[in-house]
């Protein structure tokens, strides 16, 4: 096998990750120490929510080695995620989406294949690839699918700094890419991590609709719009339902609203260009989907992971904030479609529209 303590090799790897469609490759140690304070501190406030299996797992998420046993470096990857098509000023063209109340917003990110597919599949071939060039190698591949701490391993190889919205964010692409990790058992040289450059800006922080940042580069789960509609299977909080407008699957206004997205990268993938009905859908369209419907045009799809039922009590909560606006005639369609599901089988969907039906001015 050839010598391994060599920058060369990481470019290579950097090399076939570019032909793979990644964006950016680095390499990172192992040690997270710095990050486990925080950790803690962010898991004993019950800043995650019911995503309990944060706090299962404890500060195995800061140590890679424990998660994976033998694990030496972990290489990360970035992988920009805008549209082909998407135009310039697009941060605005996105924002003004929450003026059209009777529209359905859909994170950006989400409007294509899932992600998980793409990142996880390219990955592996890329772990293929270093095998078959350096010998034997024990490796394993995580695309958010495990308790890594994705961000701090970015970091830490270069990819680019924590933003005050706890994103990792990249002078060169800002924060519109999705990132992966291979564990490996191999002593690559490591990449250096890149200074922060948020400065005294707070955007992030003064746009955010349910004040989920509660203190820069500290996120609180339990008021995030995106962990509201996608990770939370129960009542979204009476409180903050006014609060999310007309999305109805995540949350980008910290992303929108960041200096540093004028350097957002277009996706070089058709993966990620935006599905029919995603982009631009009226509500009442939305609401009207049967589970059929949503299965079928949301196979591939992030979405389709939150199954019909959330899906639903999603657009009930997105209709009730655009029916406390709507003008008599919208205001009549915003009805009946809600009308249409009062007696839905589940009481979640039940619920929240029975809220959505008592906005009506």
């Amino acid at each position: 096998m050839q010598q391994l303590n060599s920058s060369q090799w990481v470019s290579r790897i950097q090399e076939w990750g570019r032909a793979l469609g990644f964006s950016q490759i680095g390499v990172a140690g192992v040690d997270l120490t710095a990050a486990e304070p925080g950790l803690s501190a962010w898991l004993a406030a019950g800043c995650h929510g019911d995503m309990f299996y944060m706090a299962s797992h404890g500060l195995k998420r800061a140590r890679p080695a424990e998660l994976v046993p033998g694990t030496l470096r972990v290489i990360t990857a970035r992988m920009d995620y805008l549209p082909a098509d998407t135009s310039d000023g697009w941060q605005a063209l996105e924002l003004d989406r929450l003026n059209r109340r009777a529209e359905g917003i859909v994170s950006i990110y989400a409007r294509g294949r899932d992600y998980h597919k793409v990142m996880r599949s390219r990955l592996q071939k890329l772990s293929d690839q270093i095998a078959a060039a350096l010998g034997p190698l024990g490796y394993r591949v995580f695309t958010d699918s495990a308790p890594v701490l994705e961000a701090e391993l970015a970091s830490l190889s270069g990819l680019g700094w924590r933003g005050k919205h706890t994103l990792l964010l990249s002078r060169e692409a800002g924060s519109t890419f999705f990132l992966g990790e291979i564990f490996v058992d191999m002593a690559l040289p490591v990449t250096d991590p890149v200074a922060g450059h948020c400065g005294s800006c707070s955007a992030c922080i003064d746009i955010c609709p349910t004040r989920a940042i509660i203190a820069p580069y500290r996120l609180d789960a339990r008021r995030c719009i995106s962990y509201l509609m996608i990770e939370h299977a129960g009542q979204i909080p009476l409180e903050l339902r006014p609060l999310m407008g007309n999305r109805i699957y995540g949350c980008d206004d910290c992303q929108l609203i960041c200096p540093w997205n004028k350097f957002a990268k277009r996706s070089a993938l058709p993966d990620f260009d935006a599905r029919a009905g995603l982009v631009g859908g009226q509500l009442v369209a939305l609401f009207g989907w049967s589970e059929e419907t949503f299965l079928r045009l949301c196979e591939g799809s992030p979405i389709r992971r939150i199954g019909h039922e959330r899906w639903l009590r999603n657009i009930a909560v997105a209709l009730g904030n655009a029916l406390r606006a709507a003008d008599a005639d919208l205001a009549g369609s915003l009805v009946t479609v809600l009308a249409s599901r009062s007696a839905h089988p589940s009481s979640l969907v039940r619920e929240h529209v029975a809220w959505a039906l008592e906005q009506k001015n």
